[in-house]
């Protein structure tokens, strides 16, 4: 029986894996670079025994990615994060592939982010007659996507471009449409140079619209698609599903109702793990350039099996569109809210902690510093320290002190504004001062934190926020919120309230981001809809 890659020794590096793309054909897809080059050079690839290269191609012609399979493997996820590589799976792009097709046969596919080419590859083999560009960056994995493509034996209609989706050079389609089909990389703003958020700015300007340079890197391949796209091409790009209630997202909601022409959006439920080596929540996006569309059909998918051709979904007029600021409460059905229900906000104000700005200066331990007793504040500073407190926070032993200095210190004197003073000093060494927050105060030490709040709760986590009943009288940082009543409430209705949000909040309610997080700001808990708990009160 001939060895396969999974056996161990095959391809259990990356010299073995160009090698065994070059022994599929890579060279024989045209476009091959000069950094593709410079990479064969460099690890001189052994070539590959006869049986291997058999196996491999078998496995291609029966649909498999070993190529692309051995990649993740060589580079697992942390690697590949810097470059926001995530492979995606085939029922993914199947069903990408079935609406597409249902479509029409396009003349051309673009696969921006192409990877080990999964969307071209599946793509040249449906569409016959189709020309296949796939753009990729990274030159080992445009050499993989190359043998890919050559041993699916789509050498002869292929083009790898290596370089970078929004600068590559690709010519105009000469008939029949473009097909933009892929998974265009997830990159976090901070890891994108000044220079490509510059290009943001002035692209997004050219389409008479305003980007924010908070934007991730599927925004960027959003409108690069929207400044090469013709009208009457289209696309299907699965992405992070953030764009949809982010500010930075508001550049890809406006292009889909506008130029871009948003068909339908399918977000993939986050219990639906979309992808096997990250916790990112999705969102497939279908579109046709050039269109204005009057509605978007919305769609929630728990399960990637049930994706089918991207058909279904809820139509959602676009001037409801225009006027939400958050797309994703719009892919589900309105809570039914019984009568005797209000919202939250009726009772209580919700607010976020205080921003300490450099918590290794303020946030100490029991015993860390021999500042006096009235400016240390007993606080929860993490958000386990909700979870674990369970429905009752009881005791504050177990804390973390926050320093919150009053702006004035005429109070003080003698050893305590001594201690305070010192305390001070060192915190000007270490550069407290000069950050934006302290910059921001009225004076640079003094946190501001408020006062007790009665029910504390988390607002960003992979699971429902918690929400405990606040007995013990701590104060909260930014990392949780504070429900303060609005008028007086008893202790058992503060109780009752307690135990309806503990039982009907679910993660559905908030807005969920990549990596799975699910966030609550304090105006969206505000709304959530609970049982009065005064209601029969005397």
């Amino acid at each position: 029986m001939p060895p396969t890659e999974t056996d161990g020794a095959p391809l259990a590096s990356e010299p073995d894996l160009l090698g065994a793309a070059l022994a599929l054909g890579a060279r024989d897809v045209p476009g091959w670079s000069p950094a593709e080059t410079a990479l064969a050079r460099d690890l001189d690839p052994p070539r590959p025994p006869a049986p291997l290269v058999a196996a491999l191609r078998a496995r291609i012609a029966a649909g498999g990615d070993p190529l692309g399979d051995a990649f993740c493997r060589l580079r697992p996820p942390e690697l590949r994060r810097a470059d926001g590589a995530t492979y995606t799976p085939a029922p993914i792009v199947e069903a990408m592939v079935a609406w597409s097709a249902g479509e029409g046969a396009p003349g051309r596919v673009v696969d921006p982010g192409a990877g080990s080419g999964r969307f071209a590859v599946a793509a040249g083999r449906r569409f016959g007659a189709a020309r296949l560009v796939a753009v990729e960056l990274d030159p080992l994995a445009a050499a993989t996507c190359r043998g890919h493509l050559a041993a699916a034996g789509l050498a002869g209609r292929a083009r790898v471009v290596a370089g970078d989706y929004r600068s590559a050079e690709i010519a105009a389609g000469d008939g029949g449409g473009t097909l933009f089909l892929g998974n265009p990389p997830y990159v976090r703003h901070h890891q994108i140079p000044p220079g490509w958020k510059e290009w943001l700015a002035l692209a997004a300007r050219a389409q008479g619209l305003e980007a924010s340079r908070l934007a991730g890197l599927h925004v960027h391949f959003f409108l690069a698609t929207a400044s090469r796209a013709r009208p009457g091409d289209r696309g299907a790009f699965i992405t992070s599903s953030e764009w949809l209630d982010t500010n930075y997202g508001r550049l890809v909601r406006e292009l889909l109702l506008d130029g871009l022409g948003g068909e339908a959006i399918h977000v993939l439920e986050p219990t639906a793990v979309p992808f096997e080596d990250a916790a990112v929540t999705a969102a497939i996006t279908c579109f046709r350039a050039g269109r204005r569309p009057q509605a978007v059909r919305l769609r929630r998918v728990g399960d990637v099996r049930r994706l089918g051709a991207l058909e279904g979904g809820r139509p959602v007029p676009a001037e409801r569109l225009r006027e939400a600021r958050r797309w994703s409460p719009l892919t589900r059905a309105a809570r039914a809210v019984p009568e005797d229900h209000i919202q939250l906000g009726d009772l209580v104000r919700v607010h976020r902690g205080a921003v300490t700005g450099r918590n290794s200066t303020w946030v100490v331990r029991p015993g860390e510093t021999d500042l006096p007793a009235a400016v240390l504040f007993p606080s929860v500073t993490r958000a386990r320290e909700i979870f674990d407190a369970g429905s009752t926070l009881s005791s504050t032993g177990h804390l973390r002190l926050v320093v919150d200095l009053p702006p004035e210190l005429g109070d003080f004197s003698g050893p305590e504004l001594r201690r305070i003073e010192g305390f001070l000093a060192r915190a000007r060494r270490d550069g407290a001062h000069e950050g934006y927050i302290a910059r921001a105060r009225r004076r640079w030490w003094s946190v501001g934190l408020r006062a007790p709040a009665p029910i504390l709760a988390t607002y960003m986590a992979r699971r429902p926020p918690a929400f405990t009943r606040n007995l013990a009288g701590a104060r909260h940082i930014n990392i949780a919120h504070g429900l303060y009543p609005r008028v007086e409430l008893p202790d058992d209705a503060i109780d009752r309230l307690l135990a309806s949000l503990r039982r009907t909040v679910s993660v559905h309610d908030g807005r969920t981001y990549a990596g799975g997080l699910t966030k609550f700001e304090p105006r969206e808990m505000e709304r959530l809809p609970v049982p009065d708990p005064l209601a029969g009160a005397p």
